[in-house]
């Protein structure tokens, strides 16, 4: 059973760090259109429908092993993904919810950023420019493990202490990333990634969807 948490005794945070890909963006069919296009030049196997499942209960580093995609890969392919992303932006929607929640963290006077392995262009385009405008911090480009430097860069712009941020993903390498920087692990379990999986990670705290995410900060503002 997943149990998600709506509230903490402690004050709330003073930054909201959120994933693009998967956890503002709906966006794991669209990868999953590609995936065969990328394999035969990439060098990794193709994904059977009957993996899918699976592959979604798996951490991200498991995933790469899995599926065969040599390491040192990595960057060119993420590189080519965020391009022909960009191509086809105009494919990918946000998720239900996702606009309103973000509107409700800009009126609690909460700033966030985002950190991606995508590129800034491609996540405005998906956001539109008002979404768009209610970021404060934009830390795009990072490598597939690489995220943590980008937090970094975000604690370190914003003034803000690790402890005072709160971290939002849909994968595995986000709730690392948060706990090799000392900021709050929040789970989307609305993402791509399968909830039994970011919940075996015991983050600090998990969201069934946007709306628990507006309701804990809403009311971890009034607690605090």
């Amino acid at each position: 059973m997943i149990t998600t948490v709506t509230a903490m005794a402690e004050p709330g945070p003073r930054l909201v760090i959120f994933d693009f890909v998967g956890t503002l963006s709906d966006s794991g069919g669209w990868f999953l259109s590609i995936i065969d296009h990328l394999s035969d030049p990439s060098g990794f196997r193709r994904v059977g429908r009957h993996e899918v499942e699976p592959l979604r209960r798996m951490p991200t580093h498991e995933v790469i092993r899995h599926i065969g995609v040599p390491r040192w890969k990595l960057p060119f392919i993420a590189r080519y993904v965020r391009r022909l992303f960009g191509r086809h932006a105009h494919q990918v929607q946000l998720f239900d919810g996702v606009p309103e929640m973000l509107a409700a963290i800009e009126a609690a006077g909460i700033p966030m950023a985002i950190v991606t392995s995508n590129s800034e262009t491609n996540a405005r385009a998906v956001l539109g420019p008002d979404n768009a405008a209610r970021i404060h911090w934009w830390a795009c480009g990072a490598s597939l493990f690489g995220k943590a430097p980008k937090f970094r860069k975000v604690l370190k712009a914003s003034g803000i202490p690790p402890h005072q941020a709160l971290s939002i993903g849909d994968e595995t390498r986000d709730i690392d990333a948060a706990r090799a920087t000392g900021v709050r692990a929040g789970a989307a379990l609305w993402g791509y990634a399968s909830p039994e999986a970011l919940v075996h990670l015991d983050p600090d705290i998990a969201f069934a969807g946007p709306q628990a995410v507006v309701d804990h900060l809403t009311s971890a503002k009034v607690d605090g």
